[in-house]
């Protein structure tokens, strides 16, 4: 078990982790006609929309309450209503997810509580669902505020009931995955013939397609009623030990019990996953499909390894992406040489490191060059870093605004397991090496006694 150690530095200069607000509003964009609101600055909000519209490349209906300074001392519950009546109005949302900040939070404010007042001298609000979730940026990063999100949407839209019906399974979406690793796993499971909801549902909001129409609120997304339906699943399945909280209390309002996978990249925590689908399809065997995938990642396996093998790796990610690449790569051989992160979590009990430090990418430079790192894997702002250590970069987590098609990286179940496979193995064959004597045992020139190596012949 990883040793977790915090940094005592007195500043971030190179942060590695994004903010709870952030990650909230991500997690509400994965709801069918949904907007996110920050109960914040207009500053607060803008460095959140413009991380996201980088990542996706797409329109991102992000709205802000915009205290001003008279606000934040008198209190901010009137830019609240004012801002629902107002989306209400011009975006006829479905549902307004209320995301506070750290301007919010620091004065105090209830904002449950002045939700519910508003609520009753508000009856016309009625048809729009308001969730709230308490999101401050100094607790936590992204893969927080997306768990918070989830658990508001639970506690708030699904009602108690202990009925189940038909082949419906609950899947708890983490923070870590990607639109296509959900719509993965949404595959997986259906191949057994069982009925999915995923909450959020990322793979058809920030899936990258264009809409016949405008839209101004999230383009896709969970349906309200399916939300609503969730009490009536077999079973929770949640992604990711960030959503524990979630599912526990799915199980509290409802009873429907659940089932937590920390990862699900990598051979072993896959084949757990697919037992498991068995067990509730009552299936004697997997489908043919999902055992030739199991077979081609095995292959892959074979292949990678030789490149795995020994590679000395630092990793820089949100605790559940940690956790899912780290196990993955150690599984091969790899050494976890630097292991920073954004929070210190249960997920971080998994880490095959001897150490885990809750820090920056100024952290993650460092021990990676003190650890004498082959390879980086961590998000975009990484880049630096790796170019001053002449290492090769692998990107994993958000933002990735460097690239195109980070919607589309699937890391999950035995088709994302391959692929990510290949992609660090891919990335080792691709650094050039200038072989040097040590390389092969042999003395460099100064420890040979000569001031300097001798000019190649001409």
């Amino acid at each position: 078990m990883a040793r977790v150690v915090t940094s005592r530095a007195p500043v971030s200069v190179n942060p590695l982790k994004v903010s709870a607000p952030l990650g909230a509003a991500l997690a509400f964009l994965g709801v069918e006609g949904a907007i996110p609101l920050f109960h914040g600055s207009q500053g607060c909000t803008a460095f959140a929309l413009v991380a996201l519209v980088r990542h996706f490349k797409e329109a991102i209906p992000l709205q802000t309450t915009a205290m001003n300074e008279v606000t934040t001392i008198l209190g901010g519950a009137d830019q609240v209503e004012q801002a629902i009546e107002t989306l209400r109005d011009r975006a006829k949302p479905r549902l307004i997810g209320i995301c506070t900040t750290a301007l919010t939070e620091t004065r105090g404010e209830d904002m449950a509580g002045e939700l519910r007042l508003i609520r009753q001298r508000r009856p016309d609000f009625a048809d729009t669902e308001v969730v709230f979730a308490a999101t401050p940026d100094f607790d936590g990063g992204l893969e927080q505020g997306w768990a918070k999100a989830v658990t508001a949407l639970v506690d708030a839209l699904v009602p108690q009931a202990t009925a189940a019906r038909g082949r419906r399974v609950n899947l708890l979406a983490g923070a870590h995955l990607t639109p296509a690793d959900v719509e993965e796993l949404t595959g997986l499971v259906e191949a057994f013939g069982l009925d999915p909801i995923v909450l959020p549902d990322l793979s058809t909001s920030l899936d990258g397609h264009v809409a016949d129409a405008w839209v101004p609120t999230a383009l896709g997304g969970t349906r309200l009623d399916d939300i609503r339906a969730m009490g009536t699943a077999l079973c929770t399945l949640a992604v990711g030990e960030s959503l524990r909280p979630a599912a526990e209390a799915l199980e509290a309002r409802t009873g429907v019990p659940f089932q937590v996978f920390p990862s699900l990249t990598g051979l072993r925590a896959v084949d757990a996953f697919v037992r498991t689908l068995m067990d509730l399809a009552g299936a004697d065997d997997a489908p043919p499909a999902v055992k030739r995938q199991r077979s081609r990642l095995v292959d892959a396996a074979l292949d990678a390894h030789f490149h795995l093998g020994g590679l000395r790796v630092a990793i820089g990610a949100d605790p559940d992406l940690l956790l899912a690449l780290s196990t993955t790569l150690a599984g091969l051989g790899a050494q976890v040489v630097a292991a920073v992160t954004t929070a210190a979590t249960a997920a971080l009990d998994g880490v095959p490191a001897a150490e885990v430090l809750v820090g920056d990418l100024g952290d993650l430079e460092r021990l990676a060059e003190a650890g004498s790192a082959q390879l980086l894997i961590t998000h975009a702002h990484g880049r630096q870093a790796a170019d001053r250590l002449g290492l090769p970069l692998v990107r994993a987590g958000f933002p990735i605004f460097d690239r195109l098609g980070a919607q589309d990286v699937v890391r999950v179940g035995y088709r994302g397991t391959r692929a990510t496979l290949y992609d660090v193995a891919n990335a080792v064959l691709a650094r050039t090496h200038a072989p040097k004597p040590e390389d092969f045992g042999g003395a460099t020139a100064k420890e040979a006694g000569h001031g300097r190596p001798s000019p190649a012949p001409h």
